[in-house]
């Protein structure tokens, strides 16, 4: 059964074909496959990208509370100081005007005494 050149080139093209068709469905096979595999990639650095810029502005934001934290504490300790700085002054203008009184008080020896002796029996009935 020898075959004629036409029958030979007919199967030789028909190989080629098949070939031809074989290599294109390898290289689409290879190009999805390559697609596949950037998408998974690209979402993998999209993915890593993204929690590297959640954690930054996690980390921001707590900074941000603890500043935040730090300046009501210091502005509250600040008032306290305020407040403890004008009760001094008021204690201490009560004592002055106290001494003030009591030397006017010992300049007059009958007030003076009596001032005492109220003073002194306030003591003993309390």
């Amino acid at each position: 059964m020898a075959l004629n050149d036409t029958e030979v080139q007919r199967q030789i093209r028909h190989m080629m074909a098949f070939i031809d068709q074989e290599a294109r469905e390898k290289v689409e096979e290879i190009d999805a496959k390559a697609e596949e595999e950037f998408q998974i990639e690209k979402s993998r650095l999209v993915q890593n990208q993204r929690l590297k810029i959640m954690e930054y502005y996690s980390r921001k934001e707590k900074q941000i509370e603890l500043t935040k934290k730090i300046q009501d504490s210091n502005l509250k300790n600040l008032s306290r100081l305020k407040v403890l700085q004008s009760r001094e002054n008021h204690i201490q203008m009560l004592l002055d005007e106290a001494k003030q009184r009591l030397a006017e008080l010992s300049k007059n020896r009958q007030r003076y005494e009596s001032c005492l002796k109220g003073l002194i029996t306030q003591v003993i009935t309390h």
